[in-house]
């Protein structure tokens, strides 16, 4: 199974509109925080009509709206303060700030460990565990960045747009 994970969107709906039509390829979607506004996460339950999971970062403003807005789309579901999911045989977790991440994977409860915050794509093994940042789709340090997550191999690749 293939997982697109995003991060850091910050309401770049020109990013989006570009991006979400090649990751018909994966079967889920994880987001690591920092959409912003309610219409970028309707924007992305719409784009990707398979199951979407997004924990909130710290410039997620209105989150009453934003349930609001995951309760008109049963493909999405929400988690704070981070997300924990099973998935193509793996289990996974995701967060927004990756001194968490970090510490849910040395815990070793994980195949994989997704975090954001930061824009700067990161790959690395805590203990045995995958941890991974996919950077930033807002893209205004660097040109916007996602990864994909293949749950057959427990490998994580970062993309760019």
């Amino acid at each position: 199974m293939r997982i697109a994970v995003l991060s850091d969107t910050h309401d770049n709906v020109w990013v989006l509109e570009r991006l979400l039509p090649g990751l018909a390829e994966a079967e889920l979607l994880i987001h690591c925080g920092d959409l912003c506004a309610p219409f970028t996460l309707r924007l992305i339950a719409q784009g990707f009509p398979r199951p979407v999971h997004v924990t909130f970062g710290n410039n997620d403003g209105d989150i009453l709206l934003m349930t609001r807005v995951a309760a008109q789309h049963p493909n999405v579901t929400l988690s704070a303060p981070m997300g924990e999911i099973e998935a193509g045989g793996r289990r996974l977790a995701f967060v927004h700030y990756p001194q968490f991440g970090e510490g849910l994977a040395a815990l070793g409860r994980y195949d994989a460990v997704f975090a954001g915050h930061t824009h700067q794509p990161d790959l690395r093994t805590i203990g045995q565990t995958l941890f991974a940042n996919p950077g930033a789709v807002f893209g205004r340090e660097r040109p916007p960045t996602y990864g994909i997550y293949d749950t057959e191999t427990n490998t994580f690749s970062h993309h760019t747009l």
